[in-house]
């Protein structure tokens, strides 16, 4: 772990409440409110979670907008800019850092991919171009390209990189990375069935989909395993996992869109090629929501 961290503890990668119209703003203002006085750590704005890829340009300007004014210094504010377009991102980035986002989360090109010299060259020309710290997002699952540890490792001095979002599921290569970046990088889970394992490698906590629904007690989790609880955190982990497997049952964000729907933040509405959740896979969720009293 860093000295001074982006954020420590659990980050919700926010969904973006949607209607046929748009963005829902009234629902995203109550929303960010919500998981602000329920003791989340920061908020990541028009990530995966929050359907930044099928966001207009403006869309997702005044998106980020919005939520650097509605969360007013509250908790660290993370602006989604990435994209397979370096100039995009790099522009996206600017507009980000002038409007006071604390950090940026950047997540490796999708569709054309990159060799890991493309990836050393596309996140030092965005990091130059940056006021504010970059998280270096790896989600192979989604982009078909890998950040390899020794790339980490070639980027770990750049002044504006300071940590990563790892949801590559490979627990030994975020082993490799946390022994070659040491405490230059900190390292962020992005699969919430891996909270843990990543704080017991010296992470800094969780880009989260679960805090979605339960931000208290995913950011507990991370506080628990801070304070020296860590048998407590470890609990937590496994009691919530039947919930996390729940949802990424499909892609997401379909499942937590569904799930958010039904604790009334926001429509159950994705735009396409996202499609709402299908109706087998929604009741078992919402069976789950309400053994949990959720809903």
């Amino acid at each position: 772990m860093t000295a001074n961290p982006i954020f420590r503890g659990a980050a919700s990668a926010l969904i973006t409440p949607m209607n046929a119209n748009g963005v829902d703003y009234p629902a995203f203002g109550k929303l960010i409110d919500w998981q602000i006085e329920q003791g989340i750590d920061a908020l990541v704005i028009a990530g995966t979670t929050g359907e930044g890829s099928t966001l207009t340009d403006a869309e997702h300007r005044e998106l980020l907008r919005f939520a650097v004014e509605r969360i007013a210094g509250r908790v660290p504010m993370i602006a989604g800019t990435g994209s397979n377009d370096t100039a995009y991102a790099i522009n996206l980035t600017r507009y980000a850092c002038e409007i006071g986002a604390d950090g940026l989360l950047v997540v490796t090109p999708y569709y054309n991919k990159a060799t890991q010299k493309g990836l050393i060259a596309m996140y030092n020309a965005i990091a130059d171009a940056s006021t504010k710290p970059l998280i270096l997002y790896n989600v192979p699952s989604r982009t078909g390209v890998n950040i390899e540890p020794a790339t980490y490792a070639a980027l770990a001095d750049h002044p504006n990189i300071a940590a990563i979002k790892e949801a590559n599921g490979n627990i030994s290569k975020i082993v490799e990375t946390a022994a070659l970046v040491g405490d230059k990088l900190d390292i962020y889970s992005g699969n919430d069935d891996q909270i843990v394992p990543i704080l017991a490698m010296g992470g800094t906590g969780v880009i989260s989909v679960l805090s979605n629904v339960m931000p208290k007690e995913t950011s507990e989790i991370c506080h628990r395993w801070f304070n020296g609880d860590t048998a407590g955190s470890a609990k937590m982990q496994m009691e919530y996992l039947p919930l996390i497997k729940a949802l990424f049952c499909e892609v997401n964000p379909i499942p937590v869109k569904a799930a958010m729907a039904a604790m009334g933040w926001c429509e159950n509405y994705v735009r396409l090629p996202l499609t709402t959740m299908e109706s087998a896979h929604e009741e078992q969720m919402l069976a789950l929501m309400r053994e949990m009293k959720l809903i």
